[in-house]
Formats: C-alpha cells, structure tokens, sequence
C-alpha cells in the first residue's frame, strides 16, 4: 500500500511539473532569426506540417513540441492557411492565436479613379508580396484568363483598395478588381435616368470613363455627364480633350496641340462623332453614377475656371467669351 500511494505522489508531482514547464514555455517569446518573420501556410497542410513551416521560417523551436502543443490545445482543426507576421515577444499562445483566428499579415494596393490600364499593371508589378505571374502576358492573353476573351482591358477594373497576403498572385487580385467593377457597372446602369443617351451598360462605362478624366469636382461630374448626353442627342462630336491624349498613347508629350486635335484616330473625339471604341481610364463610383443620372441641363460646353470648377454655357459665343475670361485671362 505505501509502495502504492509513493508511485501516485510521484507520478502526481512530474504531472503538475510537467503541466508547470509547458504552462511557462507557451507564455515564453519565442526566439526569431529576425526581427519579424514571414510564415506562409499553404492550404490544407497538416498540422505537422504546419509545425514545421514554422521551424523553417526561422523560429527557434522544436517541431514536434510544438505539434504536441497545437494538437493539446483543442484548437489544431482550426488553424488556418495564409500568410502571417511574427514579431520579437511573440509566444507560442500568440502564434496559436494567429493560426486559429486566420490574423493573416495583409498588404494593400490601391487603384486610383482615373488610373489608365497601364498604370494598374506598373502598380501590380511594384508591389511588395505579390506573386508576379502577369507581367510576361500580353493584354490579350490576360483578358482571356480572366474570363473576358476579346475584352479590351481599360476602364474594366474598379479603382478600390484590395488586401492580399503575401504570395497571392497578380491575376487574383486583378479578377477581384474586375468582378467589383462589373458589380458597380449593374448597380449603377439600374439607376439610370430615363433620358440618357447611352443604351448599354458598356457605353455607360466609357461615359463614366470620360467623365472621371474630365473633373474631379464632385459638384460638376453630372452636369458635365449632361453636357456629353446633350451633344449625342444631337449628334454633335463630344470633343474632349482626355480621349484624343488617350488615343496618342506614347506620342503623348504633355502638350495637346491644335495638330493633334484634327489628327484623326479612333479616340479623336474632335474628328469622330459618338463615343470613342472603349474606356480611356478606370472611372470610379461617382463617375459612374454620373454617367447614368446627369443633371438637368441645356449647357452644351463648358471650360476649367482654374480653380477646380467648370464654367458651362448653352451657346458657342457664351463659351468663347469663358474661354477667353478663363484660360486666356482676356477681358469680356
């Protein structure tokens, strides 16, 4: 019996010693090969594999303890795949923590309204943590993966901030961006007016386009969208200066000249009545709104005051005489 009550004491005694060393390892920072390391989980690794991803990352543990811990938890069906930060002070609870609640380390890329295409791709291909599996594919090529064959790119991704963690490819993010700009494009082409003069939603989306290069005055997107609807109902060219810049592409040297405004091409809105054949830029919510719901207006011209805000006329000599206030600072 003594023998007996001597082997549960001790047996009793390494328990809670044990349960005392493991208690004080999970509340123990963990030793980092560098300040902060980047831990990927890749999907549907298992919880093994998971402990030593760790280890490889560059934290100083033994793989197995760790496992051990993760799988006394309770918590080991709930780690999660993605990408995560560790920082000097983290414990091993904080790391279970992160895994289990999926507090991926996020980055950010933010596109801007008014962006051309072009700019998208240098952005996507500048930015830090993305996987750049886009860059060696021709416009053409990259419509087509995305599910839109034969589509020209611009002005089909909505200017928005999108989350990614590290690793995530280029072609991800560019499909989130596409899908928001097709959900923008429904939701605002079922609050168009009755008397607008575009028919489809892709005509919508080269107004807005237009619209987003020409003000960003919030006060003024919709009576410029009335300006543009005015001069289609009566077949009058729309002569904008943004599509002819767009249309010179790299011949483009800051300068728009009186050249260029009768240099014919298709985006040459001085020489070609109608909407140009695609977007010139990403036209932001706003923009898209305006294009479907313009402001009540006869004004057929309007011109930049200098101070952000557009002068709009209803007569060719009303607007020569802003023209000449405004921008030539001459006298009425």
């Amino acid at each position: 019996m003594r023998l007996i009550k001597r082997i549960f004491w001790t047996v009793l005694s390494l328990a809670l010693l044990l349960s005392a060393a493991s208690g004080w390892w999970v509340l123990t920072p963990m030793s980092l090969s560098t300040p902060t390391v980047d831990l990927s989980i890749e999907p549907q690794t298992p919880v093994r594999g998971i402990a030593q991803a760790v280890a490889d990352a560059g934290v100083d543990v033994q793989p197995m303890v760790l496992y051990a811990f993760f799988r006394a938890s309770g918590q080991s069906r709930k780690l999660r795949a993605g990408s995560y930060e560790l920082n000097q002070g983290n414990t091993p609870l904080d790391l279970l923590r992160k895994l289990s609640r999926g507090e991926e380390s996020l980055k950010a890329i933010s596109l801007i309204d008014g962006w051309t295409f072009r700019q998208f791709r240098t952005a996507l291909a500048k930015a830090e943590g993305l996987r750049h599996d886009t860059q060696d594919l021709s416009d053409d090529q990259l419509m087509a993966k995305l599910g839109m064959p034969d589509v020209a790119p611009e002005g089909r991704f909505f200017p928005d901030t999108y989350t990614y963690g590290k690793g995530t490819s280029e072609l991800h993010v560019m499909a989130r961006a596409a899908k928001a700009m097709t959900k923008q494009l429904t939701a605002a082409w079922k609050l168009r007016g009755p008397d607008i003069q575009v028919k489809t939603p892709e005509e919508a989306l080269i107004l807005a386009s237009i619209v987003e290069k020409e003000t960003g005055r919030e006060s003024d997107r919709t009576t410029i969208s009335r300006v543009f609807h005015n001069r289609l109902a009566i077949g009058m060219p729309l002569q904008t200066d943004p599509t002819v810049i767009y249309g010179m592409f790299d011949n483009f040297d800051g300068n728009l000249r009186r050249a260029d405004l009768r240099t014919d091409h298709p985006w040459n809105t001085y020489t070609r009545k109608g909407l140009p054949p695609t977007p010139i830029a990403m036209p932001g919510r706003n923009a898209l709104k305006a294009a479907v719901q313009p402001a009540r207006s006869d004004a057929l011209y309007f011109v930049a005051k200098g101070d952000g805000t557009s002068y709009f006329s209803t007569t060719l000599d009303e607007h020569n005489a802003a023209v000449n206030r405004y921008q030539r600072q001459q006298a009425k």
